[in-house]
């Protein structure tokens, strides 16, 4: 097609051939080929005058400089999207992670880059990796749990389990907490996919045993079912205040034994090149205090 527009353009195969620095054989192989695979003739060839287009060769001449147009368009697309930290970006974070910094990381960034637009979602790990593969999200927020081959994980944050108790607990009152001491106690498993494999090692790792008596899905229902006494739980992730969502004080405790904790970072799917704006939000990022803070006020306008 650029062959084709060249001659067009400059009515012999000699300047067409100058103009692209290809040979002139090249071009009329092209021609030939062109005319043969649409069955139409595109050029008049004349001995002393060059080429000129006919009747349906100008239309396809016109249709392959509309194409080419777009082509190029698309050329300038990318490099936009490579080059400037703008337009849309699609974030995903764990569904106990999401309520804590999602809207913060949100907040920050766009503040930061006023041309962003950003999305949030929210699931498991699973569904967390399933979106990433199919570019429904652009970047995950989440643990370095069970990660697959094809993604690239990139660490923010350590963080140490943590047992949360009643605030009336007689081990409420420690500076920490042994695994082994709540062998006993009835507990309240977090139980998600890789969440609660991760908490049942932990356990694992002081060599001790959990006695589940209670399992949710939900993090504010575990923290719910722990404030009105029907167990303790482990967490990774909190906030500055100890409130249950039905605003009943909880207790916070280190873990006494050596056990693993969890990274907190970014994953995305493993590529040789991200888009200016994901490379945007991982550098913004990983300048931020990403661990929890309270604010007294959001900050926005009062309409």
């Amino acid at each position: 097609m650029e062959y084709l527009v060249a001659v067009g353009d400059e009515g012999t195969i000699a300047m067409a051939a100058q103009r692209l620095n290809v040979s002139s054989p090249s071009i009329s192989t092209a021609i030939n080929q062109l005319e043969g695979h649409f069955g139409i003739q595109l050029f008049v060839r004349r001995h002393a005058q060059g080429l000129s287009l006919t009747p349906g060769g100008r239309r396809v001449y016109n249709e392959a400089k509309r194409i080419l147009g777009d082509a190029a368009a698309l050329n300038d697309l990318a490099n936009d999207i490579i080059d400037l930290p703008r337009g849309p970006i699609s974030i995903g974070a764990l569904s106990t992670i999401a309520p804590v910094v999602s809207a913060r990381f949100r907040r920050s960034f766009e503040d930061a880059f006023p041309d962003a637009q950003v999305s949030l979602h929210m699931g498991d790990q699973v569904e967390l990796f399933r979106m990433l593969g199919r570019a429904e999200i652009d970047v995950a927020i989440t643990y370095d749990m069970q990660l697959p081959v094809d993604i690239d994980f990139h660490p923010l944050i350590s963080l140490a389990p943590k047992v949360m108790l009643p605030i009336d607990h007689p081990m409420a009152e420690q500076s920490d907490v042994s695994l082994k001491a709540l062998e006993p106690e009835p507990m309240v498993l977090l139980d998600l996919p890789l969440s609660r494999d991760y908490f049942l090692s932990t356990f694992q790792m002081a060599n001790t045993q959990p006695n589940i008596a209670e399992r949710a899905t939900d993090l504010a229902l575990v923290r719910s079912l722990v404030a009105h006494g029907y167990g303790y739980s482990l967490v990774n992730i909190g906030t500055d205040h100890t409130l249950s969502p039905d605003g009943i004080e909880l207790a916070f405790k280190p873990v006494r034994e050596r056990v693993k904790p969890l990274m907190l970072g970014l994953a995305t799917m493993r590529a040789d090149q991200r888009s200016a704006i994901v490379t945007a939000f991982f550098d913004h990022v990983a300048g931020m205090d990403v661990t929890p803070k309270r604010r007294s006020k959001p900050n926005h306008q009062t309409l």
